[in-house]
């Protein structure tokens, strides 16, 4: 849970809409000329600073699909799909930016490949 309650209650006011255009960015990405899909995992002080809640946001502001979730063994995790240059921009920030409390060390990802058409409708936060 997100210790910061104005700042969570701010984000989810802000979800709803972007939901809706959730739906017709999947139908866009599938028409696009290279669709990117990734996995990720990021290590270091990513859990209990919101880590997931801003991953969801970016994701939905940089345009690509996908989830991410904490783990048992204190990393996050998650897939990534969209046009090829919103999937790097949003590996960039995986990378260097996350949450503001946030500190990465690392972030390894695998099975990078170009996909035919996204299996998601929209970025979610998984439990």
């Amino acid at each position: 849970m997100c210790p910061l309650p104005l700042l969570a209650a701010a984000v989810a006011a802000s979800r709803t809409p972007l939901r809706l255009l959730g739906r017709g960015l999947a139908a866009a990405m599938s028409t696009a000329k290279r669709l990117k899909s990734v996995d990720y995992e990021v290590f270091g002080r990513v859990q209990g600073v919101c880590f997931r809640m801003y991953t969801e946001d970016e994701a939905k502001k940089q345009g690509v699909v996908g989830w991410v979730k904490n783990t048992s063994k204190g990393t996050v995790t998650g897939q990534l799909q969209g046009p090829e240059e919103k999937v790097d921009s949003m590996m960039t920030w995986l990378s260097r930016v996350g949450s503001p409390s946030s500190r990465i060390d690392r972030t390894n990802f695998s099975n990078e490949k170009i996909i035919p058409k996204v299996e998601y409708s929209n970025f979610s936060i998984r439990y």
